[in-house]
């Protein structure tokens, strides 16, 4: 639990997640490997540990609404070529994590584990934890110009 402040770590436990979750992330990955994405280890280990959970935060947030996000990768599916897109123009390898605000926005994740807001165009919100800590306590991300 020391990886997330005591509120942030409720927050996450009120919506399924435990510090010890380990869950198989195949099912996940397998459908972009498909399409040339493949998912480094630091993503293989966060899908394991967060994958198929949806985390239901409203309200104020710090500095932004905080917004309901889930980690389901296959909300993704289709959208492979914005994730090779702005990899490429970031120069990392970037992989679909879910959908943040009910699908207004993607999120991804590169392979030194820092988390991405990505749509027509692109935010950092860091690597995780931290970034997990952000999304839920309503941080707004930095936008990179790229």
């Amino acid at each position: 639990m020391q990886e997330f402040s005591p509120e942030v770590a409720d927050a996450l436990i009120s919506f399924g997640w435990s510090p010890d979750r380990r869950v198989d992330p195949s099912e996940w990955i397998e459908p972009f490997e498909e399409e040339g994405l493949d998912a480094p280890p630091v993503v293989r280990e966060f899908l394991s540990r967060f994958g198929g959970l949806r985390f239901n935060v409203t309200g104020t947030g710090i500095n932004v609404a905080r917004a309901p996000f889930e980690i389901d990768p296959l909300l993704c599916v289709g959208e492979e070529d914005r994730f090779l897109g702005y990899g490429a123009d970031l120069g990392v390898a970037m992989f679909p994590l879910g959908e943040l605000e009910n699908g207004h926005f993607f999120l991804g994740m590169d392979e030194n584990g820092v988390i991405y807001l990505v749509i027509n165009w692109i935010a950092r919100y860091g690597p995780w934890p931290e970034a997990i800590d952000m999304l839920v306590r309503g941080v707004k991300p930095e936008e990179i110009a790229v």
